[in-house]
C-alpha cells in the first residue's frame, strides 16, 4: 500500500504538534509520561515563589511547583499548583508550608504530610497552606520591640539631656568651677599633710617600732593569760559559787524567818520597845547630869557628907 505525500505530511505535523506539546510540558516542569498527582494550595503572599521550585516531603524532592496564578474570587490569593509523585500516599489533611531555601532568598514548598487515618489526596485536591517563618521574619520579630525600646530611649535620653542643660546654666557652670577649684585645693592641703605624716613617720620610726614591740607583748601577755583562763577548773569554780550562792540564800530566808539569834534580834518586837526604851532613859539620864551635874558628882574636901536627891531630883534632909 502506497501512503501519499499528503497523508505522510499529515503524519509529520501531528508528530510535530505531539512533540511540541510534550516539550513545552516538559521545560514547564510537567512530565507528561510520568503518573504524577496534581495538588492546589493556596497563600496570601508566595514571596518569590516561581514555577519549577522543588516540592519535598521530609527534605526529599517529590515534585514541583506547576503554575502560581491568583485564585480568580477577587480576594487576591494566589493559587500554586503542585505536581507531586503519587507512589507516596498521605491524607487529605496534609499541609503545604512555604518556607525559605536559604539565607540569599527563594521560596520552596514542603508538604507535612499526616497519617491520622483519613481519606489519601486525590488528584486536584486541595492542600491547608501554611508559611513557616524565615530568617527576616525572625529577625524583624526580635528586632521591632527592640527598636520601640531604643526610640523609647533615645526620646527618655533627650529629655535627660534637655533638662542637664536647663540645670547647667552659666551660674551653675561658674559655681562647679569654683568647686572643682577648691578640690584642687583640697587634694593639695591633702598632699601637703600626707608629707607632714610621712616625715613624723621617719623621725620616730624607732619610737612606732618599740611601741608595736610593746603591743605585740602585751598581746602575746594577754594570749597567755586567755590560755591560763581556759585551762582554770571554770566549772568548778563556778559550783563552788552556786554552792555559796545557795548557802548564802538559806541563811538569809532563815533570818528573814526569825530564825537563830540574827533573826530573832530582827524579829523580835520586844527586844526592840526595851532597848528604845532604854535609850530615851539614857537620855533623860545625860540631859539630867548635864542641868544637874551636883546629884552625881561630890566632893568635899573635909569629908562633909554628900546630900541625898529622891527620884525627882529633890534633896532629902537628914535626922541628925
Amino acid at each position: 500500500m502506497k501512503i501519499s505525500k499528503e497523508v505522510k505530511t499529515g503524519i509529520l505535523v501531528l508528530l510535530g504538534i505531539i512533540l511540541f506539546i510534550f516539550g513545552f510540558n516538559y521545560l514547564k516542569g510537567q512530565n507528561l509520561l510520568s503518573s504524577s498527582l496534581t495538588l492546589y494550595t493556596t497563600y496570601s503572599n508566595v514571596e518569590g515563589l516561581v514555577p519549577s521550585t522543588p516540592v519535598t516531603i521530609n527534605g526529599l524532592n517529590v515534585g514541583k511547583v506547576i503554575s502560581i496564578d491568583f485564585k480568580g474570587d477577587g480576594s487576591g490569593v494566589l493559587q500554586v499548583e503542585l505536581s507531586v509523585d503519587s507512589n507516596f500516599k498521605f491524607s487529605k489533611n496534609s499541609k503545604a508550608e512555604l518556607y525559605e531555601t536559604g539565607l540569599i532568598g527563594g521560596k520552596a514548598i514542603a508538604i507535612l504530610p499526616a497519617f491520622d487515618g483519613a481519606e489519601n489526596t486525590q488528584r486536584d485536591d486541595f492542600l491547608e497552606g501554611t508559611v513557616k517563618p524565615g530568617l527576616t521574619a525572625l529577625v524583624n520579630q526580635r528586632l521591632t520591640p527592640l527598636q520601640e525600646k531604643i526610640e523609647v530611649m533615645m526620646v527618655d535620653a533627650d529629655s535627660l539631656l534637655t533638662n542637664i542643660n536647663d540645670v547647667f546654666d552659666e551660674k551653675t557652670k561658674v559655681s562647679l568651677r569654683q568647686s572643682v577649684a577648691g578640690l584642687n585645693d583640697v587634694i593639695q592641703n591633702f598632699k601637703n599633710t600626707s608629707n607632714s605624716l610621712n616625715n613624723l613617720m621617719a623621725k620616730n620610726e624607732e619610737k612606732l617600732n618599740s611601741t608595736l614591740a610593746n603591743v605585740d607583748n602585751i598581746s602575746s601577755n594577754l594570749s597567755k593569760t586567755t590560755n591560763q583562763l581556759a585551762n582554770a577548773n571554770l566549772e568548778q569554780t563556778i559550783k563552788r559559787l552556786e554552792t555559796t550562792i545557795q548557802n548564802f540564800n538559806s541563811i538569809s530566808s532563815s533570818i528573814k524567818n526569825g530564825e537563830g539569834s540574827i533573826g530573832k534580834l530582827l524579829k523580835d518586837e520586844g527586844l526592840y520597845n526595851n532597848l528604845e526604851g532604854a535609850s530615851l532613859q539614857l537620855e533623860q539620864l545625860l540631859e539630867d547630869m548635864k542641868l544637874n551635874p551636883k546629884r552625881y558628882v561630890h566632893f568635899s574636901l573635909f569629908g562633909k557628907r554628900p546630900k541625898q536627891y529622891d527620884a525627882d531630883g529633890n534633896e532629902i534632909k537628914s535626922k541628925d
